[in-house]
């Protein structure tokens, strides 16, 4: 009361209103006494402010209420409400005669956004009566939303009866947090006791029904709005099954007898399978139940039965004659029994239904019941010579590495063969201890033993590649170092290296084989190692480098660590990205990943996945080139590597060197670490114009292959011949799928003729080729403003305006105890905001971070001159 009557007028003004309010107090307090009878008792509140949320732009009012109160006021984030702002009101108590009196007070969305703390703002009432005062409990006051976006969408599925289903679903992030319902058919979905909407927001049917069909939609809600996922579709399905047979039929004139059963127990439904095997079931009659006739009629049956076997027999061995021969134009000695048929077998599946009904509308029953039977080449049918033929499609072009193995393609027939492939000797075509183990499989698994002897005693496993490196002089301005193409970088500030003092640096990407750095076979690597030096540096702050890293980071599914060399092939591990250190600092973006180091060494990130939906980025690419062994001849090759600019280059200079062409524009593909392979294959080459290799269409890389590939290129090849040179066009798909996963189809339209070539550019940077920039050029903000940031923020006020509110602006809001640290933590904000936007170069998200301090906090100024000024001046 005495600070609100003190700050209302002159300081003469005042001292009258201070006499006032005493003496007023003074007989209040006597005449309550002398009202009541008593001595009195401290203020009891009847109604205390609740927690409060604003919607939109709506004000809220935050209420209390006490007895005895002579008054009451509010005092939000530790200072007092003015008096003005109050709206009270008196009565009495009829049944105690004691006064009681209710104050109110608005809070408006601008007071909570102006307000920069380390806590939410709060309100909390004092009331005072003739004995003394007491304080209400406090209550906060958030700006509610509820964003857009789901941070998981439930997803469709097929699942037969009585199994479960799961449909997850991880509302918008939003204040207050979102309340999720499920909708089934746009109806709510009520917990029965079959169906479980968990806590986690999940949906779980322990047993499916078929009435469980239907389109699922995942709603959640606050205050502020509703949200809908996306529709998710569930079918559940029932497989057919037999009836009983029925009783035999009597002996037919033919001397058989029939008997027939039904796919009836149960029948299929929602595209269930068909049941397996035949309905009907014939027998030769014997025992003596046929006729005499029949009898003298059997021998000549049994004659001719035996002829047209010989003669069938000397027709399939003809036929597998001519077929080796044929095969030898491929260099491959390889039957497959499948040949006889023309590598074609038929297979049933449930297809998708057209226009999929469920998701038109929720009052049309779906037609389930649609099953197609395809003819089409299966992928590999042998599980060892499966890895095989993947392995012989791995670049081509490349050494040969010749390797036997035993085929088992003709045991069907009998037949034992012994089959020739000529490989390249890649680093990837096998797991190199990196990959988690789910489900028990050791990383091995995918490859015998007789493959792994085979290769490993042809040829080495981990042939040395050149590094990349790149140098430069730096003294007392600083610069920038960069590894073209490779998403690294390094930044030296300003001030770092001390006056007359230069060093030359450098970056080097290490080549050599990884599966060291780490003795933990559940973590991969997710960049490139990367060393920077020399090893005798000395400077004044920690240096900002840049690494480009693989991992899916939307979800928290992985826990990723910073690694760093120590000696003979030792790696430590300096810190984890989600943890607090001192030491140094990482801040982990969609694609990268910035550090702060002061150490020079060699370093890595390195990934454990938390679970199997944890997911890595893989990239896409095909190139293509014409046969120079073969004028009519034309290869594909489609490149699976690890989602950063380094792994893409490696491929792009092979590329390059050998005259390949990029046909389509590298697609992204996310890789779960669910142990499901990866399938490559080749669709829709007109058949008439073009002919590939038999068996290639369809090839696989195992999971470890893929999941521990150490930023190294995966490849597989398809080799195509047209049939005459008139035919200058090659149409075709490839699909790039993870069984169980994402698929992504790269589609190919070229000329194969030499000078009709349309190429596709393999970067788009445009300084790909600068390695290094000194002094003002290297960054983006002037060193005029730079300095005036930091001697504006460095020094701490009690307006709060500091490095750690201008840390907060620039949405750098953890291990704050880093920067603490530092000589001059705005430097190290603003290197650290420099790496950041090194390629945008956006000065403006600077200059509205520091025009909305300007705007919360009441200016102070630097000596000569205002912030208003300085913020003129910087925009």
């Amino acid at each position: 009361v005495l600070f609100a009557v003190v700050s209302s007028g002159s300081p003469r003004g005042s001292l009258r209103g201070l006499q006032w309010v005493l003496i007023k107090m003074k007989n209040s307090s006597r005449g309550e006494a002398l009202q009541h009878g008593q001595s009195g008792t401290l203020p009891h509140f009847l109604e205390e402010p609740d927690d409060a949320y604003i919607v939109k732009s709506n004000p809220i009012k935050l209420r209390c209420q006490a007895r005895p109160a002579l008054q009451i006021f509010f005092k939000c984030n530790g200072e007092w409400v003015h008096q003005s702002q109050h709206m009270s009101r008196e009565h009495t108590d009829l049944t105690t005669g004691l006064k009681i009196r209710e104050v109110l007070i608005n809070v408006s969305r601008q007071q909570v956004e102006d307000f920069h703390g380390p806590e939410d703002y709060w309100c909390l009432c004092v009331a005072w009566s003739h004995l003394g005062t007491s304080k209400s409990r406090k209550a906060t006051v958030r700006i509610a939303y509820l964003r857009k976006n789901f941070e998981q969408d439930p997803q469709g599925t097929e699942v037969p009866l009585k199994g479960m289903i799961v449909l997850h679903c991880r509302p918008p992030e939003g204040v207050p947090v979102a309340e999720v319902e499920w909708l089934k058919n746009e109806e709510p979905v009520n917990s029965d006791g079959i169906v479980d909407t968990r806590a986690d927001h999940n949906l779980i049917i322990s047993e499916a029904r078929l009435s469980d069909s239907g389109n699922y939609t995942c709603l959640a809600s606050n205050i502020v709005a509703k949200r809908r996922s996306a529709t998710a579709t569930v079918v559940v399905y029932v497989d057919g099954g037999w009836g009983e047979w029925t009783e035999w039929t009597v002996c037919s004139a033919e001397c058989e007898r029939q008997r027939s059963r039904e796919c009836t127990a149960p029948e299929p439904k929602h595209g269930g399978r068909l049941c397996d095997g035949a309905a009907l079931a014939v027998e030769n009659c014997t025992g003596g139940l046929c006729t005499q006739s029949v009898e003298s009629s059997s021998d000549v049956a049994l004659y001719s039965g035996l002829a047209a076997g010989v003669v069938t027999v000397v027709v399939m061995i003809i036929a597998v004659t001519l077929y080796r021969k044929n095969q030898s134009e491929y260099g491959v000695d390889v039957i497959d029994s499948s040949a006889l048929t023309g590598g074609f077998q038929s297979f049933s599946f449930k297809t998708s239904r057209q226009g999929n009904p469920l998701l038109i509308s929720s009052s049309i029953q779906p037609d389930l019941t649609v099953s197609r039977t395809y003819t089409s080449p299966m992928c590999f049918q042998d599980s060892i010579d499966k890895e095989l033929m993947a392995e012989r499609s791995l670049l081509d072009p490349l050494p040969d590495l010749k390797v036997k193995g035993q085929s088992s393609f003709m045991v069907s027939l009998g037949v034992a063969e012994r089959a020739e492939y000529h490989v390249m000797s890649h680093p990837q075509t096998f797991p190199r201890g990196m990959a988690p183990d789910y489900s028990g499989v050791a990383v091995e698994a995918t490859l015998g033993r007789r493959e792994k002897s085979l290769f490993i005693s042809q040829a080495p496993l981990t042939p040395t590649r050149p590094p990349h490196k790149t140098t430069g002089v730096f003294g007392h301005a600083g610069g920038r170092l960069v590894v073209p193409n490779t998403g690294i970088s390094l930044l030296v500030p300003h001030g770092g290296i001390a006056e007359d003092t230069t060093w030359e640096m450098y970056m080097i990407i290490n080549q050599e084989d990884s599966s060291t750095v780490s003795e933990d076979e559940r973590e991969i690597l997710l960049s490139p190692e990367v060393t920077y030096g020399p090893l005798g540096l000395d400077l004044s702050c920690p240096i900002a480098m840049t690494v480009a890293h693989c991992a899916e980071v939307a979800a928290d599914n992985w826990t990723i660590r910073l690694k760093r060399h120590i000696q003979d092939n030792k790696w430590e591990e300096v810190m984890s990205v989600d943890e607090e250190s001192t030491s140094c600092y990482c801040l982990l973006e969609a694609q990268s990943c910035h550090l702060l180091l002061r150490r020079p060494g060699r370093y890595v990130l390195v990934g454990e996945p938390l679970s199997q939906e944890a997911a890595k980025r893989l990239r896409l690419a095909v190139f293509g080139s014409p046969d120079t062994s073969n004028p009519l001849g034309f290869t594909l090759r489609v490149y699976c590597v690890d989602d950063t600019p380094h792994a893409f280059q490696e491929v792009a200079v092979g590329e390059r060197s050998r005259g390949g062409r990029l046909l389509e524009e590298p697609k992204m593909l996310l890789f779960r670490g669910n142990t499901f392979s990866l399938q490559v294959s080749i669709q829709d080459v007109p058949q008439l114009l073009w002919s590939i290799k038999p068996f290639t269409t369809c090839q696989e890389f195992s999971f470890s292959q893929v999941w521990a590939s150490n930023q190294r290129p995966l490849q597989c090849a398809f080799s195509l011949e047209r049939y005459s040179h008139s035919s200058s066009q090659l149409s075709c798909k490839i699909s790039i799928r993870q069984v169980k996963g994402q698929e992504q189809i790269l589609q190919v339209y070229t000329s194969v003729v030499e000078n009709e070539k349309g190429v596709v550019p393999f970067f788009t940077q445009s300084d790909c080729t600068v390695t290094s920039q000194t002094g003002s050029r290297a960054f983006k903000i002037p060193l005029s403003i730079r300095q005036r940031i930091c001697a504006t923020f460095d020094t701490a006020n009690a307006k709060g305006k500091d490095w750690q509110l201008l840390a907060q602006k620039l949405h750098i809001d953890r291990n704050l105890c880093y920067f603490a640290c530092q000589e001059s933590p705005s430097a190290v904000i603003l290197s650290l905001w420099e790496a950041q936007h090194q390629d945008s170069g956006d000065l403006d998200s600077l200059a509205s971070a520091l025009e909305e301090i300007s705007k919360v906090q009441s200016r102070t100024t630097t000596p000569g001159r205002s912030n208003e000024e300085l913020d003129t001046e910087f925009t």
